[in-house]
């Protein structure tokens, strides 16, 4: 038998009756002979507690003390389902971060793995126990506690498998697998019971929100196979792996949406080589992530428009940064906050000709009006109005044959 990461996210583990549940999931798979290192999120809903406290202290809470306070939501789980786990008679132990250590490198609430030493876990391994490892968190050189971004318990879950050199990452949380869309909102999204790295990649960076984009793009890089499934089914999930195996015949795999995107355009600006590298260096400087960006040049090839996406959370900064930026003329900034993001995404697109005016044709019978495009080799996104959401998913799946 092999080493075997299992991650449990938060409503998995989101009572004691299902942490409960999560340990004996543990123990048939030690019962089969593999080693096991379980990685857990915080209960559901307990982060959102702790943030909440900590911005009834302050709006501006100190990062390094809210990585402490955040990160102790992972560490009470790991007590709890470790101690599920001696209950069943299984040799057992939580390691918290400092203990491994695992390593970061990068700012307060938004740090990366860099290294996690594995000599005590797999000696504990060998003995037959069972590795109770907190997701979400490391400790940086100076040893301060730090945290890896909401949802970075699936970025520790691929960096574990990596450095311990794990047969297979398993990723359990509360649906049956990676759906074509939202099941919520979409009744006939069907499961897709395998997808390549490269989709699942664009899926979660676009809205999707089974996995973290980090964890994909980990796995990717390092060829570790990877498995969505249900802890309430023994259903079989998704399997994610690699590029040789993409299914070209389907043109669409899938269908995402985000809402949590602002449209951004400055109109009037003067078009001189450099203009657009004057605009986004600050952005990025400050930690703004920039996603689509188009530019409309006059007729007289003096004055463009340059329309770009950010974050909603974002845009109060962006557009004082821009404001503040002497190196650039512009008439005015103009904003649209109520605007969603609809992507398609599918190995198949490469191979297949009429996608994109399949997907312009769609949303033109349904009257949605287009403000943004932006593509890739698997991906195409629109920005859309937000109250058109649904309407374009619906559709979008109808089109595309995945309902």
């Amino acid at each position: 038998m092999g080493k075997k990461v299992l991650k449990f996210g938060g409503t998995s583990v989101g009572t004691t009756e299902r942490i409960m549940h999560v340990a004996n999931i543990i123990k048939k798979e030690q019962s089969t002979g593999n080693k096991v290192i379980a990685i857990v999120s915080a209960m559901s809903g307990n982060t959102n507690e702790l943030i909440k406290l900590s911005k009834e202290i302050s709006e501006e809470f100190n990062k390094r003390e809210l990585d402490v306070l955040l990160s102790s939501g992972e560490q009470v789980t790991c007590a709890l389902l470790a101690g599920a786990l001696i209950k069943l008679n299984l040799k057992a132990k939580s390691w918290l971060n400092w203990q491994i250590p695992i390593l970061t490198d990068g700012e307060h609430t938004n740090a990366r793995i860099i290294n996690i030493h594995i000599e005590k876990i797999n000696k504990f391994l060998d003995e037959g126990g069972v590795a109770i490892i907190p997701g979400f968190q490391g400790i940086s050189k100076n040893a301060d506690i730090t945290t890896i971004g909401r949802g970075g318990s699936d970025a520790t879950a691929t960096a574990v498998a990596k450095i311990f050199n794990a047969d297979t990452c398993e990723i359990y949380t509360d649906v049956d697998g990676v759906f074509s869309s939202d099941p919520n909102k979409i009744p006939v999204a069907k499961k897709i019971d395998k997808i390549s790295y490269d989709e699942m990649l664009e899926l979660s960076s676009l809205g999707a929100k089974v996995m973290q984009p980090s964890a994909v793009q980990t796995a990717m890089m390092y060829d570790i196979p990877l498995e969505v499934r249900s802890t309430f089914t023994d259903r079989i999930g998704t399997k994610i792996f690699s590029q040789e195996n993409i299914d070209y015949t389907k043109s669409v795999t899938g269908v995402a949406y985000s809402k949590d995107d602002s449209k951004i355009t400055i109109i009037g600006v003067e078009d001189r080589p450099g203009v657009a590298a004057n605009i986004f260096e600050p952005l990025s400087k400050s930690q703004i992530n920039v996603d689509m960006v188009i530019q409309n040049i006059s007729s007289n090839q003096k004055k463009t428009d340059i329309t770009f996406t950010v974050k909603r959370s974002d845009v109060s900064k962006t557009k004082q940064i821009l404001k503040d930026n002497t190196k650039i003329k512009y008439r005015e900034i103009i904003h649209n906050d109520k605007v969603a993001k609809i992507s398609i995404v599918g190995a198949g697109m490469v191979s297949t000709p009429g996608v994109t005016y399949r997907m312009f044709r769609a949303l033109s019978d349904e009257s949605i009006n287009i403000l943004a495009i932006s593509t890739s080799e698997i991906k195409l996104s629109v920005i859309i109005d937000e109250d058109n959401t649904l309407k374009a998913i619906k559709k979008l799946h109808t089109i595309f044959d995945l309902d």
